[in-house]
C-alpha cells in the first residue's frame, strides 16, 4: 500500500506555530512525524511514498486553491491512499486536513481521509458529513498508539475496497 501524507508545518518538522506561512512543498519519502506510526504502517503492508506539507496560514490564505494543488500533487505521486493528519488538537491543521481530504476525494480516484482530536471542533462540525474524519486524542492524550494503528488499518481497508461502514461507525466523528 502506497501512502501519501498531508502535514502542516509542525507535523512536517519544518517549524511550529511561528511558521504558519511555510510554502507548500513535498518530498517522495516519509518525513516529520511519520516515525510515530511507521510500525503500524508496516503492519498493514504500507509505506509512505510521499509527504506533502503546507503552513496552516499559507493554506488558510486560499483554501480552495491550495486544496486543489494538493489534489493535483496526489495525482502526480499516485499513492493508493492519502492520509491528512494526524492533526492532534491543531485547529487550523484540522481545517486544512478536512478540506484537503474532501477535495482529493472530489477531484481524484484516490481515497483520502483526515484524523484529528475533538478539539478541532470547527473542522469536524464543517466537514464530518462530507469526508471521513477519524478520532484521535489531543497531543499528549491517552490512546495515541491505538488511534495511529486504526488510521493505518483504515487506510488499508480503503485500498482493499473493504466495507468500512462498521469501522467508520466506531472510529469516525458522526
Amino acid at each position: 500500500m502506497k501512502v501519501m501524507m498531508i502535514f502542516d508545518q509542525t507535523q512536517a518538522g519544518l517549524g511550529g506555530k511561528e511558521s504558519p506561512d511555510l510554502p507548500m512543498g513535498g518530498k517522495p519519502m516519509a518525513i516529520g512525524s511519520c516515525g510515530m506510526f511507521e510500525r503500524f504502517m508496516e503492519q498493514n503492508d504500507g509505506k509512505v511514498v510521499a509527504t506533502l506539507w503546507c503552513g496552516d496560514g499559507t493554506f488558510k490564505a486560499d483554501p480552495e486553491l491550495n486544496a486543489k494543488k494538493f489534489a493535483a500533487m496526489a495525482k502526480k505521486f499516485g499513492p493508493d491512499v492519502v492520509i491528512c493528519g494526524p492533526c492532534f488538537n491543531y485547529g487550523n491543521y484540522g481545517l486544512m486536513a478536512a478540506k484537503t481530504a474532501m477535495t482529493i476525494n472530489e477531484h481524484t480516484d484516490i481515497p483520502a481521509f483526515a484524523i484529528m482530536s475533538k478539539e478541532c471542533e470547527e473542522a469536524i462540525s464543517e466537514y464530518k458529513d462530507k469526508v471521513t474524519i477519524l478520532q484521535m486524542p489531543k497531543k499528549g492524550g491517552i490512546g495515541l498508539n491505538e488511534a495511529l494503528s486504526e488510521m493505518c488499518v483504515f487506510a488499508k481497508m480503503l485500498v482493499d475496497k473493504q466495507d468500512t461502514t462498521d469501522f467508520i461507525a466506531q472510529h469516525a466523528y458522526k
